[in-house]
């Protein structure tokens, strides 16, 4: 094998590959060999047909193959030779191959840049940490309360926040028919919560058990059920109770109703969530303030494919997030000061993941089979009830398991120079310790200029729980609350 160099710019490389032809000749003989053991040909027992019958034969159709294998081994083998450490995937170019010939291709690679990892143990950081205050644990305690209200029948009109107890049957006001799911009995409705379209809610303000009301609403455009979309329609309502709602008394019995012995179990609960949710965010802060100190004290060139490649995934984040934006090709245009701010947030994260990857490759960090094991029950956990689904999942997808690698590694990379480090603790007020950053953790500040935080596209988003709309139902269901029947479900 012959190597020559052929471009040296920076971290780009091309190098010409040439295996000679005696090289790869032997290559097809053992291949057309180890063939020859099974094939079966007449007149000849197999493992027993001669290597120039072989080749006659199958010599063509081996070829592909033997080139694949030839290029593989002996590219590896010239990065090796020249000491280049690939950043991507070379780009190979097959220039000569024939039978009887020797292999030409050229190899264009870039190469990961050579620089040194700070000395971690200077690495100084803060660590905000707070306590957990009475008034937030009754919040809390309010909150678990508001959303398990108590009622009671009350002899007055219905007002917002009021629960009525409910018959209705509907039908399209142009044609008189009733459609599937336009009935329902002992319905219970909070007013003003908008579960059902507009208009509906607020024509039942003001009436009292016993009342029949007719309601006339129109179905919105678009709506689930396209036969509904547009149209009018009349809904009889009997009213049998109106009922009062208030929080439920935070004592023993309620915890009890939630499956716990007394309040004060109920509270020490609350109180390790929070202070569970508080430690994630202490730590999420801290490893910010750490990769912005890595970012600042590390200056080196990156690979432009790997520059490209982050911007491009920035690129189609933002898109996913602002579709109403796109053009007539469903690309997404952006203005010349915001691309530049992209571009500099991929750098960030592009270095920032070489620089950990550094990092965890000087130390032998590795990840194990059981900490990915432990991600996806992780994982699972954030799905309540669907995690049999999620595990089926992660069973049936092992690139979805190894995506999982990246992030592992790098909490652990994290957590290593965080070892190393001088870390002292601050205490902060609740606020400050929340208070909206302008990124998120590869993206914060950057070099030479600081982000907007309307502009960042990486920004995590909070989990809306929104549910695809269900076909097929007519109710005047706007938006269907916990444990609904599926006549009642959330539609658009």
């Amino acid at each position: 094998m012959q190597v020559k160099e052929v471009k040296n710019e920076g971290l780009s490389y091309e190098l010409e590959v040439t295996v000679k032809a005696q090289d790869i000749d032997k290559k097809i003989d053992a291949q057309l060999q180890h063939y020859g053991k099974t094939v079966k040909l007449p007149g000849f027992r197999p493992g027993h047909v001669p290597l120039a019958i072989l080749k006659q034969r199958y010599g063509r159709a081996v070829l592909g193959e033997v080139l694949e294998k030839a290029v593989n081994d002996s590219s590896q083998k010239a990065l090796t030779e020249k000491g280049l450490r690939p950043a991507l995937q070379p780009k190979i170019e097959v220039k000569e191959f024939d039978e009887g010939k020797d292999l030409v291709y050229s190899m264009a690679v870039e190469v990961m840049p050579e620089f040194e990892v700070m000395d971690l143990k200077t690495l100084k950081l803060e660590k905000p940490v707070t306590k957990i205050e009475k008034k937030a644990l009754d919040e809390a305690l309010e909150r678990i309360a508001s959303q398990q209200k108590d009622s009671e029948i009350v002899e007055r009109a219905a007002k917002k926040g009021d629960i009525l107890v409910m018959d209705y049957h509907g039908k399209t006001k142009d044609d008189g028919v009733e459609h599937p799911g336009m009935h329902a009995h002992g319905h219970h409705l909070e007013l003003g919560s908008g579960q059902f379209i507009e208009g509906f809610e607020d024509q039942l303000i003001g009436k009292k058990a016993g009342d029949k009301v007719e309601v006339s609403v129109t179905f919105p455009d678009p709506y689930h059920s396209a036969e509904l979309a547009g149209r009018e329609a009349l809904f009889d309502v009997d009213v049998q109770e109106v009922r009062a709602t208030k929080p439920a008394k935070i004592d023993d019995e309620f915890a009890k109703k939630l499956g716990l012995d007394d309040v004060a179990a109920l509270q020490k609960i609350v109180e390790e969530q929070m202070q569970t949710e508080y430690n994630q965010v202490s730590r999420m802060r801290l490893k910010r303030a750490l990769l912005d100190i890595l970012d600042d004290e590390h200056d080196f060139e990156v690979p432009a494919g790997m520059l490209d490649l982050e911007f491009s995934s920035i690129r189609q984040q933002i898109a996913m997030e602002r579709q109403d934006q796109l053009n007539k090709d469903g690309a997404l245009e952006l203005e010349k000061d915001e691309e530049e701010e992209l571009q500099a947030i991929a750098g960030r994260r592009v270095r920032l993941g070489m620089i950990l990857s550094e990092v965890g490759r000087k130390n032998n960090i590795r990840v194990m089979d059981q900490e990915l094991q432990q991600a996806v029950i992780n994982e699972a956990r954030r799905y309540p009830g669907q995690e049999a689904q999620v595990f089926e999942y992660y069973k049936n997808t092992p690139a979805a398991i190894e995506a999982m690698r990246a992030p592992v590694f790098e909490d652990k990379v994290v957590d290593f120079i965080i070892e190393m480090a001088d870390v002292t603790e601050k205490i902060v007020t609740f606020e400050e310790l929340t208070a909206e950053d302008e990124d998120d953790s590869y993206v914060g500040k950057k070099k030479g200029k600081s982000s907007t935080a309307k502009k960042s596209p990486t920004r995590k988003k909070a989990d809306s729980g929104d549910q695809k709309e269900t076909e097929g139902e007519s109710a005047p269901v706007k938006k269907a609350p916990a444990k609904k029947t599926a006549a009642k479900k959330k539609a658009s």
